[in-house]
């Protein structure tokens, strides 16, 4: 391991920016690429899911394609962010 290798964010920050920003958790740890492609399904499906229904349904049920593809992204990037942590120490020792 190089001296100028900057280590991972902490998971828990991961967690949190995450939580709030879909796809930025993904960023943070480095897969800018993938954390495009779950913001853009997220807001394409979103959409989709808001056509498809009437007003009549709740604000979840409007935009439950979007907010199905938020909790993914937020397991996958909290699931990567903990493995590139645990990685980081391992090979630190």
């Amino acid at each position: 391991m190089s001296q100028t290798e900057r280590p991972p964010y902490p998971p828990i920050l991961v967690i949190l920016v995450s939580a709030v920003l879909t796809g930025m958790g993904q960023v943070m740890n480095g897969q800018a690429s993938r954390g495009l492609m779950m913001a853009f399904t997220a807001l394409s499906l979103a959409w989709v899911s808001y056509n498809l229904t009437t007003p009549d349904h709740s604000f979840v049920g409007r935009y439950a394609g979007g907010f199905m593809i938020h909790a993914i992204a937020f397991m996958d990037a909290v699931r990567i962010a903990k493995f590139r942590r645990h990685e980081w120490e391992t090979r630190s020792r």
